[in-house]
């Protein structure tokens, strides 16, 4: 039985770090941010459903139009949630199809919004990467050149980490202190052997 995995965790924890470490151990991981963007060029369904709502335009070049859909939604709730609701089952039915296409034990789905977008209900089990709140500033002030006022205003409208923490089946330290590659090989077995069915 291959499981599906959830793997989340806020701005800056080093959840694509923690993938990546995992993808060396033969795991596929799927990356729904980068899917999500992709689908909303070649899934049929979606495009129509995007252009239904916001308008012919937003594809006139015969591609999407990533700005113009941004300003759209950037001020606007109910446009944002609208789009969302377009856009998540897009990336459901995406991960569906590239799940079964993998020959494994087990796959990651790597999502910002796992438990926000209810991409959680589509895995077997989730997994939070987490960090110390200084840490995270620190690493996206260093890879993003964010003021750390913007910082706080994108991490105030994640999910907060008590929350997710809640949600979560397991959970790795991504601190600087804690090992990371013991971590994720302990994890790696755990998730073979609960594939397996042995736990």
């Amino acid at each position: 039985m291959m499981l599906k995995i959830g793997i989340t965790g806020g701005i800056g924890t080093g959840k694509t770090t923690v993938c990546r470490i995992f993808e060396l151990l033969g795991v596929p991981v799927y990356y729904a941010d980068a899917h999500a963007k992709l689908v909303m060029h070649t899934d049929k369904e979606l495009i129509a459903s995007v252009k239904a709502v916001f308008g012919d335009e937003v594809y006139s070049t015969g591609v999407l139009n990533r700005s113009m859909l941004g300003e759209l939604v950037f001020n606007d709730a109910e446009l944002l949630r609208q789009l969302n609701a377009l856009v998540h089952p897009a990336v459901f039915r995406d991960f569906k199809q590239w799940s079964e296409d993998q020959n494994c034990t087990y796959v990651l789905k790597e999502a910002a919004i796992l438990f926000e977008s209810g991409s959680d209900q589509d895995c077997d089990y989730t997994l939070l990467v987490k960090s110390p709140l200084s840490l995270r500033i620190s690493r996206i002030m260093q890879r993003d050149t964010m003021s750390r006022d913007d910082i706080m205003k994108r991490m105030d409208k994640q999910m907060s980490e008590e929350e997710k923490e809640k949600r979560a089946d397991f959970c790795m330290l991504n601190d600087e202190l804690n090992l990371v590659i013991p971590q994720v090989l302990d994890l790696h077995k755990r998730f073979v052997a609960l594939s397996e069915g042995k736990i």
